[in-house]
C-alpha cells in the first residue's frame, strides 16, 4: 500500500471505531436506576423520561452560536421530565440526569484492544485520519474518553468545519491536511448517508461500509464499494484494493508496451 494505491484511510468514530450506541444504552440504564432509587420514580416513568430524551437527541438540531450543547441537552431532560410527570419544570433534576448520562456514556466509550492493534499496524503502511460529524465539544470529549488520538495522523471534527459529512469540502480538507489526493483515500464508516455518500461525493478511491448486522440497505441508499461486518475486516479489503490497483497498472504497462512496438 502507499506507492500506487491507497495512501490514507479516513475513519468515522461513532459506531465504527467505538460502540457509542452500547455506551448510550448503559448511560440510560444508569439514569433509570438513579431516578428510581434516588428520586423514587416508577419504572415506567423513569423509562418514559429516557425514551423522550432519546427521541429529542435523534431530532436534535444544534446551533452553537445560539446555545451551548450542555444547555441544549439539559433542556432535553427538563422537557422530557415535564412531559412525562407534569408539574413545574425541574432544571436541577434535568441537569443531574444529563451529567450522569454524559459521564456514564463517556466512561463506556472504549477503543477495543484488537482495534488499537489494527490501527497501529495500518499506520505502518498508510496515513490515518479520524473524521467525525457532530458538535465540537461533544466529539472532542468522546475522542479524549476513548484515547484514540495517538493512533491518527490527524483528527477532523465536523462541528469545527464549515460543512460536515457528506459535503465533499470536508473530505477535500482532510486530503489537503494529509497531502494526498482523493483517489488515494478510503473512507470507512457505518453511515450510508454521511460516510459512504460523502466518500462518493468527494471522489475517494473507495468507500467501506461497516454493516454490523449485515441487514440489506434501502433501495435508494448510496452503494458502497465494499461492505464489512467488523472493522477488523478492513485490512483484507485494503489488500483487495491494492491488488486491483496493481493489476490495472500491469495491464496499462502491457498495453503501453504493445503500442510501443
Amino acid at each position: 500500500m502507499g506507492v500506487h494505491g491507497v495512501k490514507a484511510v479516513f475513519f468515522d468514530l461513532d459506531n465504527t471505531l467505538v460502540d457509542t450506541a452500547a455506551a448510550g444504552r448503559c448511560a440510560i440504564e444508569e439514569v433509570v436506576n438513579a431516578l428510581r432509587s434516588k428520586h423514587h420514580y416508577g419504572e415506567g416513568e423513569a423509562r418514559g423520561i429516557c425514551d423522550k430524551v432519546q427521541e429529542k437527541l435523534l431530532k436534535e438540531c444544534h446551533d452553537p452560536a445560539k446555545m451551548c450543547i450542555t444547555d441544549l441537552r439539559i433542556s432535553h431532560w427538563e422537557e422530557a421530565i415535564q412531559e412525562t410527570i407534569g408539574g413545574e419544570a425541574n432544571r436541577s433534576l434535568a441537569a443531574e440526569c444529563y451529567f450522569l448520562w454524559k459521564a456514564t456514556r463517556l466512561r463506556h466509550l472504549t477503543l477495543a484492544e484488537d482495534t488499537r492493534d489494527m490501527l497501529t499496524e495500518l499506520r505502518k503502511a498508510v496515513r490515518l485520519l479520524l473524521l467525525t460529524n457532530g458538535d465540537r465539544q461533544t466529539q472532542r470529549e468522546k475522542i479524549e474518553a476513548c484515547a484514540c488520538q495517538p493512533y491518527f495522523d490527524a483528527i477532523v471534527v465536523g462541528g469545527e468545519q464549515k460543512e460536515e459529512k457528506p459535503a465533499p469540502s470536508i473530505f477535500h480538507y482532510c486530503c489537503d491536511l494529509l497531502g494526498v489526493q482523493p483517489a488515494e483515500c478510503v473512507m470507512v464508516g457505518d453511515s450510508l448517508d454521511t460516510d459512504i455518500q460523502g466518500g462518493l461525493n468527494a471522489g475517494l478511491r473507495a468507500t467501506v461500509w461497516l454493516n454490523k448486522s449485515m441487514a440489506a440497505p434501502a433501495d435508494a441508499s448510496p452503494v458502497p464499494h465494499y461492505i464489512i461486518s467488523s472493522v477488523l475486516d478492513l485490512p483484507a479489503v485494503l489488500q483487495k484494493i491494492e491488488h486491483k490497483v496493481n493489476a490495472k497498472l500491469g495491464t496499462d504497462r502491457a498495453a503501453g508496451g504493445t503500442e510501443a512496438r
